[in-house]
């Protein structure tokens, strides 16, 4: 009998851990189609987004099917950090997330708590879901607390305030910038190349680096993410589904019309 499909032992939380740069995009279309096909193109990892993009539990399954062949890990933005969301898509195969908007110490273990079994965290238990394909992952209880990776997304002035603490919490993984929220936290809604923006960025990666730990963030802009790479960044999207496709429609019917 062969040995079923399953995500562990996770390699991407091992690269986060090691700090390896991971080069990824954001995936907001929820077709399995343009899924499929943005994990043919080899990246690192690819953001599924069920914070900004229309996507439930039921999308998010065949996308994660169209990926099973992938190089490219699927990454997880569920809509808030909520145990009963982060159990669902626990149970849906998922074990890499980024959480939104996580200000504290407080919120980073909350997290962490919601993707870990008992005794170590509050995840629901069940025995057949598709995560440990329905009951046939050998030894699942024992290796999945091991293997699930939390990005904590810092998105405010509090986030930033309270970095350190944030990344001294056991389980998260790595710390990636929202870059238009932490705008919109520091005056300068749209404005994320503000210096204080910038400044505050630059922070986040340092501190991140001083406590051993991943740091990420969003950039579809090249010189932006080149820059962000040389500043200590190794989780770095490098763009999206929706703004591919926006771009390349625009320039194809800028062509001839």
């Amino acid at each position: 009998m062969s040995t079923p499909y399953t995500a562990i032992p996770n390699t991407f939380r091992q690269n986060l851990i090691a700090c390896k740069p991971q080069i990824g995009c954001w995936c907001s279309l929820g077709s399995p189609i343009t899924t499929e096909i943005l994990g043919l193109a080899g990246f690192d990892w690819i953001l599924l987004d069920g914070e900004h993009a229309p996507n439930d539990v039921l999308s998010f399954i065949p996308q994660l099917m169209a990926l099973k062949d992938s190089p490219s890990a699927p990454v997880v933005r569920p809509q808030w950090n909520d145990t009963v969301v982060i159990k669902r898509l626990l149970d849906s195969g998922f074990y890499n997330f980024l959480v939104p908007f996580i200000d504290s110490a407080d919120d980073a273990r909350r997290a962490v708590a919601a993707t870990r079994y008992p005794p170590k965290g509050v995840r629901g238990v069940s025995v057949g879901h598709r995560s440990n394909m329905f009951g046939t992952v050998k030894d699942y209880f024992k290796q999945v607390n091991d293997n699930i990776s939390i990005l904590a997304q810092i998105e405010s002035r509090t986030a930033v305030a309270n970095i350190d603490e944030i990344c001294g919490v056991d389980g998260i993984d790595c710390v990636f910038v929202g870059p238009s929220d932490l705008a919109a936290g520091y005056g300068q809604l749209g404005n994320p190349n503000d210096p204080e923006v910038q400044a505050a960025i630059a922070h986040v990666f340092a501190r991140a680096k001083a406590n051993g730990k991943a740091a990420g963030i969003l950039a579809p802009v090249e010189a932006d993410a080149r820059r962000y790479l040389e500043l200590g960044a190794t989780v770095v999207a490098v763009g999206s589904d929706l703004g591919v496709f926006r771009s390349a429609t625009q320039a194809l019917h800028d062509r001839y019309l």
